[in-house]
């Protein structure tokens, strides 16, 4: 039998290991725990790009060359943005608006947002309605630089993450509580994976929200495994910026720095082959037991369920 996974997941990487978890396993075993430190408001409305990410690529609606969006959109609105002088620097495609407008309106009708994403969810073809929000409340991601503080959208977005950071905090975190799903889920689950995505931005700030991290600590205990994939290989991150956070925080880039970054968390990290070395098991000896060899780049739908396939295996 498979086991009854969660998976603590950013947006684009995460993404991928839950399309591939998703057709490993059967209906209903899977629950994705989402990053709720990239949400923001824009416009007037609720935006939830981690969770939007998400859904998109478990929907079979995602753009695959952006890794973000939905595939053949088009991009009115934000082109009369532009032109009235509102922001234009998130790009906003018109069939893509259309959900954020009605998150807000059900939020603003005093929606739950867990409950209003699940609607979403279903509502574009995921009936198990896979994807929690770790949080009902709002946790915001908010970065130090040379020019100030910055929420994570303005400098990952607006920005194009070029101000160096020295410093992220996660506002409202310490007074925010996890969703009765998301504990269900943690309570629940045979075995936890930490999806390939940014330690630092995007796995950090659910683990900011103490129930989510005493609930881990608790399936731990009950002898679930805990096995995160890296996201740095070969000295790169996958995508994104994680390299150079890494970099900036003092932690080596590499696998032991996330190894580090989330110390005490995980039993197993499984690693690209060719970067487990005696000096890297090393480097992670103290944060985390195992270090696994394996081939964790996602390129195709393929390579997502082998890896499904092998974390499930461990």
């Amino acid at each position: 039998m498979s086991p009854r996974v969660a998976l603590l997941a950013g947006g684009v990487g995460g993404a991928k290991l839950a399309d591939g978890l998703r057709r490993a396993l059967p209906a209903g075993d899977l629950s994705v725990i989402a990053n709720v430190g990239d949400d923001f408001e824009l416009h007037g409305l609720t935006i939830c790009p981690d969770h939007d990410t998400l859904l998109y690529t478990l929907a079979g609606l995602g753009d695959r060359e952006r890794g973000w969006g939905l595939a053949g959109e088009s991009w009115n609105a934000l082109e009369q943005f532009a032109t009235i002088g509102a922001p234009a620097w998130f790009r906003l495609g018109d069939r893509d608006l259309a959900l954020h407008v009605h998150r807000t309106a059900q939020l603003r009708s005093g929606g739950r947002l867990t409950e209003v994403n699940q609607a979403l969810q279903r509502s574009l073809g995921l009936h198990e309605a896979p994807i929690l929000m770790a949080s009902d409340q709002p946790v915001r991601t908010q970065l130090r630089t040379a020019d100030g503080w910055m929420e994570f959208q303005p400098w990952f977005v607006g920005a194009q993450a070029k101000p160096e950071v020295s410093e992220v905090t996660f506002s409202g975190a310490a007074d925010a509580h996890a969703t009765p799903e998301v504990l269900a889920a943690l309570a629940a689950a045979e075995r936890i994976y930490i999806a390939p995505s940014n330690p630092l931005v995007s796995i950090a700030p659910i683990l900011a929200i103490a129930e989510i991290r005493s609930a881990i600590t608790a399936a731990r205990a009950r002898g679930v495994q805990v096995i995160g994939v890296s996201p740095i290989v070969a000295g790169a991150a996958l995508k994104g910026p994680a390299d150079r956070m890494l970099a900036a925080a003092g932690l080596p880039v590499s696998p032991a720095g996330v190894a580090a970054h989330l110390s005490g968390l995980m039993d197993a990290l499984l690693v690209e082959a060719v970067d487990l070395t005696p000096a890297l098991i090393a480097e992670a000896a103290p944060h985390v037991a195992t270090l696994i060899p394996g081939s964790i780049v996602m390129r195709n739908d393929d390579d997502r369920l082998r890896l499904a396939r092998e974390l499930l295996a461990l």
